[in-house]
This record gives structure tokens, sequence and C-alpha cells, in this order.
């Protein structure tokens, strides 16, 4: 069943997910490129699809509940771990700071898969990790759609699986080149984290 990294792809660019421009990433950094998920996650049969995979990928490491963060997190855990069998929850920020609600509980030692949309920093990934320890969890795994890092992002000892590796340029913005050059920005991705 495993697809390659040029099939995942091919569903991003048919759905328009992969665009071009001038973006605000979550992370507050500058990108010419920005990969919108809801393009993709807005179609149920690719949602699925890619959540198969994600989930094959991790059908050996015993996984107990499947978390990921509000909002494309919600969906991916959701269809990750129908996939897998298991439980689906979510974290969301209050104030701020990501945390569980709504009785959102796990026993201790229980094993935790965390997934996750686009990782450019990987910041909001770890919050979650930190929060499903603090919650008596055991983080076994990181399985995201699209790494954007470059392959920089780390999650300390917590292995990660991307279904799509995209090398992006970002920048700070004081030193983005498309601002320099007064390109307008499309305001995407920014989720208001402080």
């Amino acid at each position: 069943m495993s697809m390659t990294e040029n099939e995942i792809k091919d569903i991003f660019i048919k759905t328009k997910a992969i665009m071009e421009g001038h973006f605000l990433l979550t992370s507050g950094l500058h990108s010419p490129l920005y990969v919108e998920k809801f393009n993709v996650l807005q179609h149920p049969k690719y949602t699925e699809i890619l959540c198969k995979e994600i989930a094959e990928h991790f059908k050996d490491a015993n996984i107990e509940t499947v978390v990921g963060p509000m909002t494309g997190g919600i969906l991916l855990a959701h269809e990750t771990g129908k996939a897998l069998g298991t439980r689906a929850i979510f974290t969301e920020r209050v104030n701020g700071k990501m945390t569980f609600r709504r009785g959102f509980k796990l026993n201790e030692g229980e094993r935790v898969l965390v997934v996750e949309d686009i990782v450019t920093t990987g910041g909001s990934v770890k919050e979650v990790i930190d929060v499903v320890r603090k919650a008596g969890g055991v983080p076994v795994a990181v399985g995201m759609l699209v790494d954007r890092s470059g392959g920089k992002v780390s999650f300390g000892d917590v292995p990660y699986h991307a279904l799509l590796h995209l090398n992006v340029e970002t920048y700070k913005p004081d030193e983005c080149p498309l601002c320099k050059k007064n390109v307008p920005m499309t305001k995407r991705g920014s989720t208001g984290k402080k």
C-alpha cells in the first residue's frame, strides 16, 4: 500500500495545496512557498489516503492513542486513529498555551502517536509532546504530512516520519528578500500563536 513521495506530492499539487507567493508562516518566518493543508484536507478521500499512509508507517509501534493539535491535527488524528484502530484526541490553545480540554486524558504510560500537518520549526509538535508527557503519556513518534524544514526539525528523542519532504527557503522578516522587493504579502498560516 505504501505510496512514493512523488505520489504524495501529486495529491498536494492536484488539490492546489502547494502555493507560491509571499507568505507569513505560523513560526513568524516568511516564505515564497506555502502548503495550504486545508486545500487537501477538504477532500475526505485524500485525507483518508494520507492518514492511512501515516498509520501504515506506525502499525507495529503499539500505538494506543493518536493526538494532534487543533485544527488540522484533529482531522489527521481522527483518520490516523481510525486506520490504527485507536482513540483520537486533540490539543488546543488556551490563552496561547497548548493543553488538553474537553475531558481528554491519558493513562500513565499510554503510547501516543503525535500527528501534524505541516512542520517548519516543529514548535507546535514540541508543545504537544510536552502536553502528552505532562498528562502521563509516552510520545512514541511523530507522523506528519509535510516536513518543510529541509530535514532540520528535531523532536529530541522522539522519532518522526513525514510523507513529503520540502526544502523551502524561510526568512526572518528583517532579512526577507521578498519584503525588500516590496512583494505584497499573502497572510496565510498565521494562527495567532503568541
